[in-house]
């Protein structure tokens, strides 16, 4: 019993000494420090929205035509004695410039005979008003009352002056289709094409070649319902001095540089394409060739070019990035100091490209996020990185009172610059 006693005692006092030690310890050791919960938000970019007028433009395309082209044709045959220098391919023509002659001498004969004509029919009606006087004089000095007009030669007389004015009129006929050997330009112009020669035989109404004028050029631009009405031009419409038509800037390559020109609105088509359901709005460029050029680069015809037209100004509307717009009329805003994420509902007025335009639903100043956002709610939390004007990035730390109870409750904003405006 005294060896189990001496075994068991030592054990005893192991163990009671063990858990007294392990409750001072317990009791003496120091709280340990709460570390604050690390915030899980998604960074994302943001730009301000602003304030600004909306200038509404339209864009297009279309082929640049002259106002005026028409084909060079004889009034009359015959073989073609001369053909102008300047009646060629790309040549410049002033208007009441010969620039095709048909052989003369038969359209001279027939004038000649004309004359002859003219004559004869004058002679008879002298011999004819000299016989009436003569014939009425007998019928006078017979003292007859009743003699009829064929005794007073009133037919013969009638006869005669219409014989002279048949006669005039072939002389006229003769001496039109002589001065016809002639064909002089209508109008300033350029020469897109000739078709005949010195010695060749050609018909009335053949064709000698193709010449345009140079004042002016057109471009038939199709726009749809929607874009006639950023424009704010009605179906039929004209332009005039109290109702000037929309300004259009048209531009193309030409001769691997970029070239400008500008020009107006002037009227819209007569009617509605029935195959693709767009009316065509005809431009106008004044003097392509001179003043209205773009330097040495005229707008010529056949060039194909873009168009921007002016439309009207909505002012004071706001502004926001392109990319924020989801959908047709969501904006995703990021609430900087407490890190949410809100989606708001806007009344878009346009959207192009360079940004999206809305009447109301934000505020000027707040941030549209631009990045895309899988599952978005509002409330989400986020980091937003705001995008500046000279390409950096504003990183906006959510307010610290409201994640994380702390007194100063006063946002951290760090501003980091990158090759790409990315986060660093």
């Amino acid at each position: 019993m005294g060896r189990l006693v001496s075994i068991l005692a030592p054990i005893g006092i192991i163990i009671i000494v063990g858990i007294g030690g392990s409750v001072v310890l317990n009791m003496i050791k120091p709280e340990p420090e709460k570390a604050d919960e690390a915030r899980a938000g998604l960074n994302v970019f943001a730009e301000a929205i602003y304030r600004d007028d909306l200038h509404l433009t339209v864009e297009a395309q279309g082929e640049v035509r002259p106002r005026r082209e028409i084909v060079v044709a004889p009034q009359i045959s015959g073989r073609v004695s001369y053909v102008a220098p300047d009646f060629i391919d790309g040549g410049f023509i002033k208007k009441g410039q010969l620039l095709v002659r048909v052989e003369a001498a038969d359209y001279e004969l027939a004038v000649v005979r004309a004359r002859s004509g003219v004559a004869s029919a004058e002679q008879r009606l002298a011999r004819e008003l000299a016989e009436a006087e003569l014939a009425v004089q007998d019928i006078e000095d017979l003292g007859i009352d009743d003699a009829s007009p064929l005794a007073r030669r009133e037919p013969q007389l009638a006869e005669a002056r219409a014989s002279l004015d048949g006669a005039k009129a072939q002389l006229k006929d003769a001496e039109l289709a002589l001065n016809r050997t002639a064909v002089y330009a209508p109008f300033d112009g350029r020469v897109r094409e000739r078709s005949v020669d010195i010695g060749q035989v050609v018909a009335a109404g053949s064709a000698l070649g193709r010449i345009f004028a140079n004042d002016v050029v057109e471009v038939s631009l199709p726009l749809d319902d929607g874009e006639m009405g950023r424009l704010g031009l009605p179906l039929a419409f004209a332009a005039s001095a109290e109702q000037p038509g929309p300004k259009v800037t048209f531009t193309a390559t030409v001769a691997g540089q970029p070239r400008t020109w500008t020009g107006e609105v002037v009227r819209t088509a007569a009617a509605v394409n029935s195959m693709t359901r767009q009316i065509n709005v005809i431009a106008e460029l004044k003097d392509p060739y001179g003043a209205g050029a773009d330097g040495d680069a005229p707008m010529a015809p056949g060039l194909f070019v873009n168009a921007t037209i002016e439309g009207d100004t909505i002012p004071d509307v706001l502004v926001a990035p392109r990319g924020s717009l989801r959908g047709e009329d969501k904006l995703f805003i990021g609430n900087a100091e407490e890190g949410k994420l809100s989606i708001r509902t806007v009344d878009l007025v346009y959207s192009d490209a360079s940004g999206a335009y809305v009447r109301s639903g934000v505020e000027a100043g707040e941030l549209a996020i631009t990045s895309p956002v899988q599952a978005p709610f509002d409330g989400m939390s986020i980091t937003v990185m705001e995008r500046l004007e000279d390409g950096s990035v504003k990183i906006h730390e959510p307010d610290s009172e409201s994640d994380t109870g702390d007194a100063t409750g006063a946002p951290a904003t760090v501003a980091v610059t990158g090759a790409e405006g990315n986060p660093q």
